[in-house]
């Protein structure tokens, strides 16, 4: 019997310690969850080969902290930037063309969201106010107390005040991040 209560003990223990995780969504599901109710939207612009991509998915984007902040203050979208998905973004249908289904899983043609976003190396992190315009891509990995300073920038409108790049060093510099 104890061995019993034990095993009903740890199963329920088991399911109240549930793995927190980013809510991520495709970019056209965040199009329509913004018109419903605006939110900037945060996207993870990836390939299914870059090392550093993998980082980030283990190393950052698993952080309580990330997360927790990520998923308040944005929608947050993963896109396989050499990926066959079809995107409606202001009015303009984007896709991949020359996508080869036979390279899946190596480097394949870039989409042509992609290239409209300027996006030049992956990751790439890449930020669009409320009403999807884009504010920034952030080229490259970053941990997670990296990743904060561009998070709070852009959720509490900080980069409006940015005027030049001495402006930004000045926030950097005086940044004072919270997360572990």
């Amino acid at each position: 019997m104890q061995k019993l209560t034990f095993f009903i003990f740890f199963i329920f223990i088991g399911v109240g310690v549930q793995a927190q995780e980013i809510n991520w969504m495709s970019m056209n599901e965040a199009l329509a969850a913004q018109e419903k109710e605006p939110k900037k939207i945060f996207m993870d612009a990836y390939t299914v080969w870059c090392g550093p991509c993998k980082m980030l998915d283990k190393n950052t984007f698993t952080n309580n902290d990330v997360i927790e902040f990520v998923n308040e203050n944005y929608y947050p979208v993963k896109f396989n930037a050499e990926g066959p998905e079809e995107i409606d973004f202001k009015g303009q249908l984007f896709k991949n063309p020359q996508y080869n289904p036979e390279k899946k899983q190596r480097r394949n043609s870039p989409h042509q969201l992609a290239r409209a976003l300027k996006i030049t190396g992956y990751p790439s992190l890449v930020f669009f106010d409320e009403e999807a315009n884009l504010i920034a891509p952030i080229p490259g990995y970053r941990t997670p107390q990296q990743l904060e300073l561009y998070l709070k920038l852009f959720a509490e409108d900080e980069y409006k005040k940015m005027t030049s790049k001495e402006a930004f060093a000045e926030y950097q510099e005086n940044f004072e991040g919270s997360f572990e």
